[in-house]
């Protein structure tokens, strides 16, 4: 191990220059969004009974308008925990059409961010239309960093996510296709919007405005082009008795529209229908969770109303799994990160996804409900932590348990990087500072779990706000292609 060395070598000489909307300050993952209101539970009960010839099915209004001058149907409205409670609003002295229209104030880069879900106080029946449709134009050009539908309060099963939405100080109409119409007989997510301001020099925030925000029957939605792992064909060891949960991992449809341009939307995994090649190796759920249940080679495909997914998952099986080392230390002495033993911290993401130089893709999994983190295509990958950042004044050690699932490169440079935020306590902004830690060969054993304990030896570390590893040797062929994570927690 090498403390502080090779400072040449560092994620921050391609990264420190990015500071665009791949990085805003959003503190919600899908799975796990939290709402203000408690209110917002939705019950729905069944019977199993035999049916008569004569018996008729009820039925949900077909009401297509969500806002056009106001609500139209009955709609409430949920902001997202930790965000921004007053971002929305109807503002009567800008509209497209009408007299009004949905406001939304977003706050300063640092500060907060916008987000809510506009949920129907009753099911609709959505099948009849191809696409969710809007007005929209900003204070400023901008881009709107998620946005879509689906979101219910009740597993969200067919949300729908259009990422990176650009908008101009113009009225424009956009389009957001419904990936399989028939899916949406009793939908009740309407809208959903989650957005930050677009970097540090942003001081001010912005706003913009939506008008004539429904569901339509446009027609002109077609080609079809569904993927999973987004589009490619990958294959992944995997421990009998655990899964891999495939709803994170690219899950898109593209859709040709009448202006000839391609929309691509992220998509839950219910609108696909998953197949195994080998039941007996690994099946898949609705909800697409891929659950290892016996030993062998199972390939994952989808199609989705009817049309092939690009793109596959080949499970190879690999026996049993030897555990990371149970942590013993009190909890009252740990700041943890990620780890079953001890109560975590929130986590803006394990995963950045850090465009246009970062290749590493998610493969967490669960075995007998020890939850890993798990990359492949590795060369460097975050965590961000930055709604509480860790003050880790009274703390001297960051603990990590790695697995590398593969023989050991001899040359192994695997760079370990701990930023501290500064008193802005927001990444960027020129009062941020590091500390770099080397580990080799002689650090790891292949198929076997390190315990790898780094003294923080910052001066700064009362805002840490991101633990960064990168493969120096990348992409030479000694590199590694993956490994695993675990309890990974700050410590006295």
């Amino acid at each position: 191990m090498e403390v502080n060395g090779k400072l040449e070598h560092t994620y921050i000489s391609t990264l420190e220059n990015k500071k665009d909307k791949e990085m805003k300050i959003i503190q919600f993952i899908d799975s796990k969004i939290i709402f203000v209101l408690g209110l917002f539970l939705i019950t729905f009960t069944s019977c199993e009974r035999h049916l008569s010839d004569e018996a008729e099915f009820a039925t949900h209004a077909t009401t297509a308008e969500i806002f056009i001058d106001g609500f139209e149907g009955g709609l409430d409205y949920f902001p997202f925990g930790g965000s921004f409670l007053e971002a929305f609003s109807v503002d009567t002295d800008e509209s497209y059409t009408g007299e009004a229209s949905m406001r939304f104030d977003i706050p300063s880069f640092g500060v907060g961010f916008g987000g809510a879900t506009f949920p129907s106080t009753a099911p609709r029946d959505l099948s009849g239309y191809d696409a969710l449709t809007f007005w929209a134009k900003a204070s400023k050009g901008a881009d709107i960093n998620e946005i879509g539908f689906g979101i219910d309060g009740n597993g969200s099963k067919y949300q729908v996510t259009a990422s990176n939405l650009a908008i101009s100080t113009k009225w424009t109409k956009y389009i957001v296709p419904i990936p399989d119409p028939k899916k949406l007989i009793e939908h009740i997510g309407m809208f959903w919007y989650a957005e930050g301001a677009e970097n540090e020099n942003d001081e001010g925030g912005y706003s913009f405005w939506i008008d004539d925000l429904q569901f339509e029957k446009l027609g002109t939605i077609a080609q079809p082009r569904p993927a999973i792992l987004n589009g490619e064909e990958i294959t992944e060891q995997a421990f009998n008795g655990g899964t891999v949960n495939l709803a994170d991992r690219g899950l898109t449809q593209t859709f040709n529209l009448g202006s000839g341009a391609n929309q691509t939307v992220s998509v839950a995994p219910s609108y696909f229908t998953f197949n195994s090649t080998d039941v007996d190796v690994a099946r898949v759920s609705e909800l697409g969770v891929v659950s290892i249940v016996g030993n062998g080679t199972a390939t994952i495909t989808a199609t989705l109303n009817g049309v092939k997914a690009l793109g596959s998952l080949t499970i190879e099986t690999i026996g049993s799994f030897d555990f990371a080392p149970t942590p013993t230390l009190a909890s009252s002495s740990v700041i943890s990160i990620f780890s079953d033993a001890y109560t975590n911290i929130p986590v803006d993401f394990f995963n950045g996804f850090w465009e246009p130089f970062q290749t590493t893709l998610s493969a967490d999994f669960t075995l007998n409900n020890n939850n890993i983190l798990g990359y492949t295509n590795f060369n460097f990958v975050g965590h961000q932590f930055s709604s509480p950042t860790v003050d880790a004044t009274e703390k001297s050690t960051l603990h990590i348990n790695m697995y590398i699932p593969a023989e050991i490169p001899a040359d192994l440079d695997f760079l370990i990087t701990i930023k501290d935020f500064g008193p802005d306590k927001a990444d960027g902004g020129g009062d941020d500072t590091t500390q770099q830690v080397f580990f080799y060969a002689e650090d790891f054993e292949a198929y076997t779990w390190a315990t790898l304990e780094i003294p923080i030896t910052m001066v700064n570390k009362n805002n840490i706000g991101q633990i960064i590893y990168e493969n120096i040797n990348n992409p030479t062929t000694s590199s590694i292609e993956s490994f695993y994570l675990d309890n990974i927690y700050f410590h006295n």
